[in-house]
């Protein structure tokens, strides 16, 4: 029998606790894919199993959430003219922007270059290391502050059904002071727990479950029509509202709008002055003095909050 001396490498992967040796010929590869060895992406790593159906779960998940909660009450600070305008302005301006970012998902050929599996990855390849710190830095705190924000939405919107069942039993003459706090401390003590499921990310159907829950958030915000206990939860929302406001206002640049369009601008090599380069840099300088807009008057907002708000103490 005529030996195979054709080159070929070992690979060793470690799997939920077990080490499994492969080892492939290199003139089994033929357009990233090894015959036997389905199991494995084009570049080596374990393959994708992602559909349509999940993708668009994940970006439904990602565009509506809580925040839709507060869309009529941004609505009302800009009017029906204006404040439909804006939406669908900035809505065009985030699909843009998003076809530019997927456009970076390989690198530096966006067909056939090394794929990048996370958004500090493809910043890294297109750009430098300091922007993928400055990157690093822009998601972690906006998923800081999301935290904060959901933890205050949850908060509320217990308490204002709590209430609302008070005033249901006894009357609204009763005051029916509710604490925040335990709520509070209640969700915290949920997210630990669930923080600790391992490949929590993984779960494909968890995006299903939220994209569920995004669509009730809206139809939520379409049904309040804003019944009696409207009354109280427009009591309750307007802190929120400012939370949601800032932390749209300080993520909305740097990550929607500033790192796709650097990134394309570098990975496509368009020349400075350009015609192009011009539209780019002007569309990033527009959406940069809305968001410093936004953040100051959400600020603003905050800081009156604030002066009604006694940590660890708030009643409602």
């Amino acid at each position: 029998m005529a030996q195979n001396d054709a080159p070929h490498f070992h690979l060793q992967l470690e799997l939920q606790g077990y080490i499994a040796d492969v080892s492939i010929e290199t003139d089994q590869l033929e357009n990233g894919k090894a015959s036997g060895h389905k199991d494995f992406d084009d570049d080596g790593r374990i393959k994708r199993k992602g559909t349509i159906w999940t993708a668009s779960a994940h970006i439904i998940t990602a565009v509506i959430g809580s925040g839709v909660l507060s869309l009529a009450w941004a609505t009302a600070q800009l009017g029906w003219i204006a404040g439909p305008a804006a939406m669908l302005a900035f809505s065009f301006v985030t699909y843009y922007t998003s076809c530019l970012l997927s456009d970076c998902y390989r690198s530096p050929d966006p067909v056939t270059g090394n794929r990048n599996y996370t958004y500090i990855d493809a910043v890294r390849a297109n750009l430098d290391g300091l922007q993928a710190r400055i990157c690093g830095f822009a998601q972690y705190a906006n998923l800081f502050g999301t935290a904060i924000g959901y933890t205050i939405a949850a908060s509320i919107s217990m308490t204002a059904i709590q209430r609302s069942n008070c005033f249901s039993s006894n009357g609204h003459d009763d005051p029916c002071h509710v604490s925040s706090n335990p709520y509070m401390i209640a969700f915290g003590v949920a997210e630990i727990l669930l923080s600790q499921i391992p490949d929590f990310d993984q779960i494909w159907w968890l995006s299903i479950v939220a994209a569920v829950m995004s669509f009730t958030y809206s139809t939520i915000g379409l049904g309040l029509g804003f019944v009696v206990s409207t009354t109280l939860i427009s009591m309750l929302l307007p802190f929120f509202n400012n939370v949601v406001g800032l932390l749209g206002a300080v993520a909305f640049w740097p990550l929607t709008v500033y790192f796709p369009v650097a990134m394309y601008i570098a990975q496509n090599k368009i020349r400075r002055w350009s015609s192009k380069w011009v539209a780019m840099q002007i569309l990033s300088g527009v959406c940069l003095a809305v968001s410093i807009a936004a953040a100051t008057g959400s600020i603003v907002g905050v800081v009156k909050a604030l002066k009604a708000y006694k940590p660890f103490g708030t009643t409602y």
